[in-house]
Formats: structure tokens, C-alpha cells, sequence
């Protein structure tokens, strides 16, 4: 004879059941928040973008990320403080803004250090920036770094006159950002740059409180400088290369097959933004051309590398370790100085 079913202990299990089922969804599924600067259609965008949609496919859907553009979760060094604390995933930060945590990353600013594209590419995959700087980075600052945007070299605007060489770029007010490395550059130039935060910047030149600043092409573009902004030199003292970071404690709280994940989906992303961002150098080019500014191509740098090299260099071996430099002249297959 069968007995008599409980209805409401049956129901009780199935209600347990479903209840778990929903906890463990809840506990794999993650999305992480990543702050950016820049905005739709720029290349922390395009490298943050590609990121999370790397990171989905690579976890089947069970990591995404989310990205609030524009400085919607503060300027690059608040979200660097924030993530270091654990209270945000991730940034797109220039490296500038990491340097005041971790001083190490700064040796990537060095004047004419990184002299092609394809020496920033080189670099970043090389063992030791990912077994030097990547740790030490994570130790010091609390991010790790787990992705690049290849930004490009910083070309120079101005408003008044076209510059051709060291001698036109006399008496400009001209916008640096908060950088000790780019400070000493312009200041070894016989410059006297303005420091101001990215977010002062476009402010900055439509008052005409100062008279230039220096981006790579697809940011001048994209940020729409031109419209204050009447001349470009294609300068090459400064490659601009962007880490995306996550929080080093929140990285470490992932299983090991997840973190292998971010880093790989980092690792997509930063190839699919190297290749974006050569493609887009001539878009971005002609698209200025066409909005009346003024395009020199042919500026002679030579004095400029001379000053720097020789009197930026030598001031930062302390604080990176000359080794360090060194080392990354043996990466791209220069001679160490």
C-alpha cells in the first residue's frame, strides 16, 4: 500500500531546490564595473568594450563587465584609489595616473623611450613588464594591470602657429597632464608646461587659458579639439599606452581559473585594440584635415630627443633603478645607454 505523500514537505523541497539553484547562479554570475574616462568611440572605450565581451565568451556568460564612460565614477586617480581599496573592479587609467601609487609605471613616460608602434607592442608582451612591472605594480598600487590601450604618440595642437621644430614652440601656454616625467620633458625644452587634470582641459582651450596640449590623433579627433585647435605636429617624444586595471583584492578573490580567464580576455583585448588604433591613426588624420586644421608631418625632433633624453633620463634612474631602463632598452633591441 503507498503512503500517503506530505504536500507540503514535497513542496518545501522543491522550494529548496530552486532557491539553491538561484543562490549558485547568483554566486558564478559576476559583473564587474569598469570606469572610464574616455568616451564611446575612443580606445580605453574600444579596449574596455572588447574586454568584456572576451570575458563573456571566455566564462560563457558568467562574467561581464559593465562600462560607465566619461569619468562617471570620478577622475583616473580617484578610481585608481577606489579599486586599490576594493570599492570598484576596474579603470582604464593613463599611466601618469598610476604613478603616484606605484612610481615604477612611470618609467613608460620616459621621452622617447618607445619609438614605434610596434616597440609599444613589444614591450607590453615582453616577460619582463609582465613579471616586473604587473607585480610590482600590484604590490605598490593595489591593480593589477591586465590589459593596454595602445593610445598612440602624443601629438602637439596649438591654436596660433604652426610648429615645425623646438624653436616654433617657444612662448606657448601649453597643457601637460599631471605627470612628473612630462613635466621635466617640456620643462628640458625651455617650456613651462600648465598641469591640468584631463577634465579642465576642453575648458582650458576654448578660454584660451592656454594655447595647446598634446593627445595622440584619434583622441584630438574624437574629443573634438579641433574645434579650438587650428595646427598639429605628429610628434613622437611620448607613446601613450593606457592600463586597464582591475582591484588586486578583488582579483585574488577569484577562483584561479577565472583570474587566467581576465587575463586572457585582457590579453584579446589589447590586440584587438593595437589594431583598432593603427586603422583608426588615419581615419582620425584625415577627419581633421577635412575640419580645417592644419597637419605638419615632417617636425624635426631632434633637439627636442637630445634635451630630454640626455636631461630627463638621467634624473629618474633613482626612483626607477637604472637597471629597469636598461632593460627595456634590451626588450626593444636598443643599446642601453
Amino acid at each position: 500500500m503507498l503512503k500517503k505523500i506530505n504536500i507540503n514537505y514535497f513542496f518545501s523541497i522543491l522550494l529548496l531546490v530552486a532557491l539553491q539553484s538561484i543562490m549558485n547562479v547568483a554566486v558564478a554570475a559576476k559583473e564587474f564595473n569598469v570606469a572610464v574616462s574616455g568616451t564611446k568611440g575612443g580606445g580605453q572605450y574600444v579596449l574596455a568594450k572588447e574586454f568584456s565581451e572576451q570575458l563573456s565568451k571566455l566564462t560563457d556568460g558568467q562574467y561581464t563587465a559593465f562600462l560607465y564612460l566619461n569619468s562617471q565614477l570620478g577622475d583616473e586617480q580617484s578610481t585608481i584609489n577606489d579599486a586599490a581599496m576594493g570599492l570598484l573592479d576596474m579603470s582604464v587609467v593613463a599611466t601618469n595616473n598610476i604613478s603616484p601609487f606605484s612610481p615604477i609605471v612611470g618609467v613608460l613616460s620616459l621621452p622617447y623611450l618607445i619609438k614605434t608602434e610596434e616597440e609599444a607592442l613589444k614591450l607590453v608582451q615582453s616577460d619582463f613588464i609582465k613579471n616586473e612591472i604587473v607585480e610590482r605594480v600590484a604590490k605598490e598600487a593595489g591593480v593589477r594591470i591586465i590589459g593596454w590601450d595602445f593610445t598612440g604618440f602624443r601629438s602637439i595642437t596649438n591654436s596660433k602657429r604652426p610648429i615645425k621644430n623646438l624653436a616654433d614652440l617657444q612662448g606657448l601656454v601649453m597643457r601637460v597632464p599631471k605627470s612628473k616625467v612630462l613635466i621635466e620633458t617640456w620643462n628640458s625644452w625651455g617650456i613651462n608646461p600648465s598641469p591640468l587634470a584631463w577634465s579642465e582641459v576642453y575648458t582650458a582651450l576654448q578660454q584660451k587659458v592656454v594655447d595647446g596640449q598634446a593627445l595622440p590623433i584619434h583622441d584630438i579627433y574624437n574629443e573634438k579639439l579641433y574645434e579650438y585647435q587650428k595646427y598639429l605636429s605628429k610628434a613622437h617624444y611620448n607613446y601613450l599606452i593606457q592600463p586597464l586595471v582591475i582591484s588586486e583584492s578583488i582579483y585574488q578573490d577569484q577562483p584561479a581559473d577565472i583570474q587566467k580567464k581576465i587575463v586572457e580576455a585582457g590579453t584579446l583585448a589589447s590586440l584587438k585594440n593595437f589594431e583598432w588604433g593603427k586603422e583608426n591613426k588615419k581615419i582620425a588624420e584625415d577627419m581633421l584635415a577635412s575640419k580645417g586644421v592644419e597637419i605638419i608631418s615632417d617636425m624635426d625632433e631632434s633637439e627636442m630627443e637630445r634635451r630630454s633624453v640626455g636631461g630627463v633620463w638621467p634624473k629618474y634612474y633613482d626612483e626607477y633603478g637604472k637597471d629597469v631602463v636598461e632593460n627595456i632598452l634590451t626588450v626593444l633591441g636598443r643599446n642601453p645607454t
